[in-house]
């Protein structure tokens, strides 16, 4: 192991220390930490549209457009806009709620209608008309005093709340999560993974690869590469994540995030480790079939198309992470390495559906790392004209 574990330091010191890397490293987590900032930065005024029906429906419509903004319900982007519709019954109201058209309906005044609820934003806007409501009509019928006004909006009980489907603002992050995700996955695999190849290749081709092979074993020379670039990779991804993960509590939309996410990006570290090792291992056995730098986009464009492949697949089904094709690729390597991660941060998946998926690709993982080790071990001598792929397998 002695042998392995030198060319991995190798690889960590010389490749580590170049100006690309440390470069592309610090611009990534500038670019992570600018886009937590962008909903602070871009956030304005929201609008709304509230849908009334039943027998209040005019007295709740004028509280809601004559409701004067205050601190509470304007926060720092300024105050909100509601516009009211009116329904001729509930059967239209919640056809328009599940369609989208509004964004809630209030029913008789007292309960409100939604899509899988709403902000707290509107929560509160209408909740502070329907107190409004009530009160009045509490002071109507008790003959209450105007100075007993306080003690009378007190006694009011808050609106029940009826959800058709899931909560809209936490499915809607959750898809944007699911995207970065596939996202985040897909660069931070491409890079490593491209450095291998072009690291044997280069040491191909420059005849170096003979004086390393004379002291070393083929499958010390590439586990030790796969294991170095891994290394600086898993670097990069852990800077990134750090840096996404302080601009984010730094920008106060930590607390918008869904239930579980922090745990979701940590687990896609693992999914990381594996999709690189089984990438970077099929990598390295095909930039061992060719001895110059311009034979190397032909014999690499197979890995790279299976892995944009992964990469569209899983962001296409990212809007639909329960679609039968979404549930059967994310338990199929190497697609699972994106797909799983997707489901999990889309809030689909059981805790033994991720275990599944990870014993296959793990499985998946030893099989690419012994076919790689043949095909460089038969392959990396032979300089020249490229070798055929099933030439290295039969040997």
């Amino acid at each position: 192991m002695n042998g392995l574990f030198l060319v991995a330091r190798r690889e960590v010191l010389v490749r580590g220390r170049t100006k690309g890397y440390l470069v592309s490293m610090i611009i990534s987590a500038a670019v992570v930490a600018v886009l937590a900032f962008l909903p602070k930065l871009l956030g304005g005024p929201d609008e709304y549209n509230v849908g009334v029906v039943g027998a209040e429906s005019a007295v709740i419509s004028e509280a809601l457009t004559t409701l004067q903004p205050t601190q509470e319900t304007t926060g720092d982007e300024g105050p909100a806009t509601v516009t009211v519709t009116e329904f001729p019954d509930e059967a239209a109201a919640r056809a328009a709620v599940e369609d989208g058209d509004v964004d809630a309906v209030i029913l008789n005044g007292d309960t409100l209608l939604t899509d899988g609820g709403v902000n707290s934003e509107l929560s509160l806007i209408v909740d502070t008309a329907y107190k409004q409501v009530a009160s009045a009509q509490a002071l109507e019928s008790a003959g209450l005093p105007p100075d007993q006004v306080a003690q009378a909006m007190a006694s009011v009980p808050e609106m029940k709340q009826q959800s058709i489907g899931e909560d809209a603002d936490e499915a809607g992050a959750r898809l944007a999560i699911a995207s970065i995700v596939v996202i985040f996955l897909f660069f931070m695999l491409m890079y490593p993974v491209m450095f291998v190849a072009m690291g044997v290749i280069e040491e191909k081709s420059s005849r170096i690869v003979e004086i390393l092979l004379s002291t070393l074993r083929p499958w010390q020379l590439l586990g030790g590469k796969i294991i170095g670039l891994g290394i600086l990779g898993l670097i990069n991804v852990l800077v990134i994540t750090a840096a996404g993960l302080i601009a984010a509590s730094a920008s106060g939309i930590m607390p918008d995030l869904p239930p579980g996410t922090i745990s979701t990006l940590f687990a896609t570290l693992g999914w990381w480790g594996l999709g690189y090792a089984f990438f970077a291992a099929l990598a390295g056995a095909l930039g061992s079939l060719v001895s110059r730098q311009e034979d190397a986009n032909a014999t690499i464009t197979p890995l790279t198309m299976l892995m944009v492949a992964s990469y569209l697949v899983a962001l296409l089904t990212a809007s639909n992470p329960k679609s039968s094709l979404a549930v059967v690729l994310s338990y199929v390597p190497p697609f699972s390495a994106m797909m799983m991660p997707m489901r999990s941060a889309s809030g689909s998946v059981e805790w033994w559906e991720q275990v599944l998926s990870a014993v296959l690709l793990a499985a998946a993982v030893v099989g690419a790392l012994a076919l790689g080790a043949r095909i460089y071990r038969r392959a990396v001598w032979r300089m020249g004209s490229r070798v055929k792929l099933m030439e290295a397998l039969r040997g």
